[in-house]
């Protein structure tokens, strides 16, 4: 199945962030997250579906989809504070 990665409180938190070529939502998601990088400290693990055919029958019709701390948090778009809450809760 796909992969889930819990951070260790010494580390930086990670992200997962499920995606794919040529996905408008994908770029608008990403770029925000890379905003959020300089408010709080946390590794993106890019993750493309379309690379893994049980990932793609997973998330297709979902993309972006962003996980914290092993958690589904956002799919589609990502709301910046919310984001930053469910950070903090996973450290």
């Amino acid at each position: 199945m796909g992969i889930i990665e819990i951070s260790r409180p010494h580390e930086s938190p990670v992200v997962l962030f499920y995606t794919r070529q040529g996905c408008c939502l994908c770029d608008e998601a990403k770029n925000t997250l890379r905003q959020l990088q300089s408010k709080a400290k946390f590794e993106i693990r890019e993750i493309d579906i379309d690379q893994d055919p049980e990932l793609r029958s997973l998330y297709n019709d979902q993309v972006p989809v962003i996980f914290i701390g092993g958690k589904k948090a956002f799919k589609y778009r990502v709301d910046p504070g919310e984001f930053l809450k469910r950070l903090t809760a996973v450290r």
